[in-house]
C-alpha cells in the first residue's frame, strides 16, 4: 500500500501500547492516518510508541481509558470527536488471557477476560457507531482469535470471549450495513506476542509443527490482514472473520 493510503482518516486502536495493537497503530500512522492510540496501564510503552511515531512525522495521540468502563469510553470518544470531528476506522484490539482449568477458574478470572475482551467491544463500538452512522461510512475491525474455533484446555473464558466477538461482528454488520459501514474481524492463530511469553521455546517449536505453514505467525502477518479490511479494497466485505493462522484451523 502507498505510504499515504489512509491519509485524512482518523483511526482509533484500542490496546495499542503493545503487541498486535501497537503494530496496527504503527502501520496505520505510517500510512497517513491520524491514530488515536488507546491504552490503560502501559503508560511507559505508550509514551515510547508516541515518541517513536512523532519522530517519523506521524500523527498519533494517546488516550488513556479502561475500555471495559462505559463512561471512560464515552469520554474518550467525545474527546477524539471534539478534536478531529470524525472517526473513520475502529480497531477493537484490547484483550488479555487469564488461563485456568474450568473447574478451578475463579469468578474474577472469568469476568476480567469477558470484560476486557468482549464487553469492551460493546462499549467502544456502540459509541463509535454513533459517530460513524451520521458520516455514512466507517470500518470496524474486531480482533478475535483462532481460539474461538479451536478451543484449548484452560481457555474457556478466552474462547468464549473471542467467540462472542465473532458473533457480535456478524450481528453488528447486519445493523449498520445500510449506513455504509463494514464490520469484520480477524482471528489470529499462534502469533509471536507477549501473550505467548509464558510458553518455553520447546513448547513453541512443538506447536509450530502443527501449523501447516510451519511457523508461529508474526505481528506483521496480522497487521496486513487488518490493513486490508480497513481499506476501501474491502468495501464489499462485511460480517466476515479472516483467519490468520498459518492453516492451524484447517
Amino acid at each position: 500500500m502507498a505510504e499515504d493510503y489512509f491519509k485524512g482518516k482518523v483511526a482509533l486502536v484500542t490496546g495499542a501500547s503493545r503487541g498486535i495493537g501497537r503494530g496496527i497503530a504503527e502501520a496505520l500512522s505510517l500510512r497517513g492516518a491520524l491514530v488515536a492510540a488507546n491504552y490503560y496501564k502501559s503508560e511507559k510503552e505508550m509514551t515510547l510508541l508516541v515518541d517513536s511515531l512523532h519522530s517519523r512525522g506521524c500523527a498519533v495521540e494517546a488516550y488513556r481509558a479502561n475500555v471495559a468502563d462505559g463512561k471512560e469510553v464515552e469520554a474518550m470518544i467525545d474527546e477524539i470527536v471534539r478534536r478531529h470531528g470524525r472517526i473513520d476506522i475502529l480497531i477493537n484490539n484490547a484483550g488479555l488471557r487469564r488461563d485456568a482449568l474450568l473447574c478451578l477458574m475463579s469468578d474474577e478470572e472469568w469476568e476480567m477476560v469477558m470484560d476486557t475482551n468482549l464487553k469492551s467491544i460493546f462499549y467502544v463500538t456502540k459509541w463509535v457507531l454513533r459517530v460513524m452512522i451520521p458520516q455514512r461510512t466507517g470500518k470496524v475491525i474486531n480482533v478475535s482469535s483462532l481460539s474461538a474455533f479451536k478451543g484449548l484446555p484452560g481457555q474457556t473464558n478466552y474462547a468464549a470471549s473471542k467467540g462472542g466477538a465473532i458473533s457480535f461482528t456478524r450481528a453488528a454488520a447486519h445493523e449498520v450495513s445500510r449506513f455504509g459501514i463494514q464490520v469484520n474481524a480477524v482471528a489470529p492463530g499462534l502469533i509471536g506476542t507477549d501473550l505467548l511469553s509464558d510458553l518455553d521455546k520447546e513448547t513453541l517449536v512443538g506447536l509450530s509443527r502443527d501449523i501447516p505453514l510451519g511457523r508461529v505467525g508474526s505481528i506483521t502477518d496480522v497487521v496486513n490482514g487488518v490493513l486490508f479490511l480497513a481499506s476501501d479494497r474491502a468495501d464489499y466485505i462485511t460480517g466476515q472473520t479472516l483467519l490468520i493462522d498459518g492453516g492451524l484451523g484447517i
